[in-house]
């Protein structure tokens, strides 16, 4: 790419596992107006620097794996048009803060009450370490960017399935991003991309929009996480560690107009 080519707009979604970032990917995908990359730096935290094995993962042949690669990607088609991607903090850190490359992103966060998300991941890979919790991760970078001039879009899961039109459309406009009612109703047709990762996302690959909370959806949860602690006590330690994290993006987290 050469230096002075122009680029599009580039939109990050800074996520945790099973903070319901897969399903507000799909919405993105759906506006049709972006070009959607699903966790590309997943193949440099996982495959390039080997940090541990990530289960149900089979890797694109040809994708790029090392974080410079991934970048290069991103700004290559950024100069063809929009580009938005969703990510994990903790695949980037401290390597985005480095290069100069955040300063070229419109930055949003996500985040999920980790004593649901923790169960979630727990589930799927019991090997699950402290850092692929990731609050802690996305605090640092949000505390980071914002020190930059940046200031990020901070979403609460809970709040986007109380209300997935307005607080989404207030995500839109405080980036940039025009109105566009149709992206709530999904197509049948399953991203290609989310095929080297499906065992993860099954519930999504199966929906047409995002899924409301159950009113008893806050009960149910903390007796799920109770009875994972029971058999994984580790659990306790995460959560105690990643609730603090949380807690502070709750407090300056986007709602609806």
């Amino acid at each position: 790419m050469g230096g002075n080519a122009k680029l599009h707009p580039i939109h990050a979604l800074w996520a945790h596992p099973r903070s319901m970032s897969t399903a507000l990917e799909r919405v993105m995908r759906e506006r049709g107006d972006l070009d959607c990359v699903h966790e590309p730096f997943m193949y440099d935290y996982y495959i390039h620097r080997q940090e541990r094995r990530m289960p149900m993962f089979d890797p694109e042949p040809g994708h790029p794996v090392t974080y410079s690669d991934v970048r290069a990607m991103l700004l290559e088609r950024a100069v063809r048009g929009p580009v938005f991607f969703k990510d994990m903090s903790y695949y980037v850190m401290p390597h985005l803060l480095q290069d100069g490359f955040c300063d070229q992103i419109t930055h949003a966060f996500l985040v999920r009450d980790p004593e649901a998300s923790i169960v979630s991941y727990h589930k799927l890979d019991p090997d699950l370490s402290c850092i692929e919790i990731g609050l802690e991760a996305q605090w640092q970078m949000y505390e980071a960017l914002c020190a930059r001039g940046a200031k990020p879009v901070v979403l609460r899961s809970e709040d986007v399935r109380a209300d997935p039109v307005g607080v989404i459309s207030a995500y839109w406009q405080a980036v940039g991003l025009k109105d566009k009612p149709l992206a709530f109703t999904w197509s049948d047709e399953t991203p290609q991309d989310w095929q080297q990762v499906a065992g993860w996302h099954g519930a999504v690959m199966d929906s047409r929009a995002i899924r409301p909370l159950r009113e008893d959806h806050k009960a149910q949860q903390s007796e799920r996480f109770e009875k994972a602690a029971r058999e994984a006590p580790q659990l306790r330690d995460m959560l105690d560690h990643h609730r603090p994290f949380y807690d502070k993006f709750c407090k300056i987290a986007l709602t609806a107009d």
